[in-house]
């Protein structure tokens, strides 16, 4: 299931014109070589236009498939192109930029109506009234039209059972991302995988973006708390600092040069975390599901696995558990063992209360933490230990034996 792109090189004169080339990129880890697209600025005095290499699939094209409101949206598009005669722009804001009209934008341009569309930057109405879609700007929401904002006053649109309000990229992303994700996977619109990666890659990726630019909390904070550290690089912190800075020039082309940053930025980490969730996530679930199976045969408790590879299996656990009725407190799984391959070693972790957390749903037996070796080894009497954390939350032992051993011990104590 490995993503697969080529690129090609799209390049249109315009009067006034100016070529802006975007920083080199090297090859992620999926192999994937990312290249910018093709921009347009546009303000009242001025016309620029910025040629640029874009993305594109090489593979199957995508045939006409409903799948929610993407067919509306398509429909609609070919309605409204014709009535303004401009099928190559999409249009966004100027100024100052953020995530989510960078991410939204990368995402146009990788769906087979809008990816040779070139980028308008501009706040006018009538030049925007020319696009053939519209982001971030122009207070509508309207799929029929193509516009996605999400300023206007009332907007409180979300995705699926959702909480966090949707920003302009996720709103793209309700309505194109299931294309997008299919291309890139190269499976159909109705593959089960494909639902399941269009679902994971909104909560693990898109909603951050959509929380942080419509000023929302990942969590409730108490008045008068302050945090206990600062995060200044999530990817809308990382997108934000690119803006032209205070005391260096703001114009259109430096705008231009740092937006075109911002959309490859955005961009790249998408298809990153796809290629993650796509090639190394979703396959860690047979793994879980074949160790919760064989659980009463590691323990009769039923409250210890053993994973004979290790995988991420927190989410797949979780999951799991919830499908086949074991997510209660009296069967929920407690400890999972894996050999720690590079150290040859066994390691018994703990399972989170949630995903995320650092709290945890039973911890190692309190009198081991931040013990290690022989001293840990006499104080459990358990021979081969090898550490535990201060955190109670992950030990380690020499054998298999060892680390099922401790799991067993520290199942019995009472906290």
């Amino acid at each position: 299931m490995s993503l697969f792109f080529s690129t090609f090189h799209h390049q249109t004169s315009f009067r006034l014109c100016s070529r802006y080339s975007s920083s080199s990129f090297s090859k992620s880890s999926s192999g994937i070589k990312r290249l910018s697209s093709s921009f347009l600025f546009v303000n009242e005095s001025e016309r620029k236009t910025f040629p640029h290499r874009r993305v594109h699939f090489s593979r199957t094209r995508m045939s006409k498939r409903d799948f929610g409101d993407t067919k509306t949206a398509a429909t609609s598009s070919k309605r409204h192109q014709s009535m303004t005669g401009t099928e190559d722009t999409i249009g966004t804001h100027d100024g100052s930029f953020h995530c989510d009209e960078a991410l939204g934008c990368y995402l146009l341009q990788n769906t087979e109506q809008f990816s040779n569309c070139r980028i308008v930057r501009t706040r006018d109405a009538d030049a925007l009234a020319k696009c053939a879609v519209v982001l971030d700007v122009g207070a509508e929401y309207d799929v029929a039209k193509l516009r996605f904002d999400h300023h206007q006053k009332g907007f409180s649109e979300t995705f699926n059972d959702f909480k966090t309000k949707l920003s302009s990229a996720g709103l793209v992303y309700k309505h194109f991302g299931k294309e997008i994700v299919s291309k890139k996977i190269e499976k159909s619109v109705e593959d089960p995988v494909t639902n399941q990666l269009y679902l994971k890659m909104y909560k693990s990726f898109i909603e951050a973006v959509d929380g942080v630019d419509n000023g929302v909390s990942q969590y409730d904070i108490l008045e008068g708390a302050e945090p206990n550290y600062e995060n200044n690089t999530n990817l809308s912190s990382r997108v934000g600092k690119l803006n032209p800075n205070w005391n260096e020039p703001f114009t259109a082309e430096r705008q231009m040069e740092q937006f075109l940053k911002a959309v490859a930025l955005a961009g790249k980490e998408f298809d990153e975390e796809l290629n993650y969730l796509a090639n190394v996530w979703l396959p860690g679930r047979k793994p879980v599901e074949e160790a919760i199976a064989k659980r009463e045969e590691v323990d009769t408790s039923g409250k210890i696995i053993k994973l004979e590879q290790y995988c991420p299996w927190k989410d797949h656990l979780y999951e799991v558990e919830k499908e086949s009725g074991l997510d209660s407190e009296e069967k929920r799984v407690e400890f999972v063992l894996f050999e720690d391959e590079s150290a040859k070693k066994w390691r018994v972790a703990t399972v989170p209360i949630a995903a995320g957390s650092f709290d945890k749903r039973k911890g190692l037996k309190k009198e081991w933490a931040g013990l290690r070796d022989q001293d840990l080894s006499e104080k459990s009497g358990i021979p081969g230990c090898v550490f535990v954390h201060n955190g109670l939350f992950i030990g380690g032992n020499d054998t298999y034996e060892g680390a099922l051993e401790m799991a067993r011990v520290s199942l019995e104590a009472k906290d």
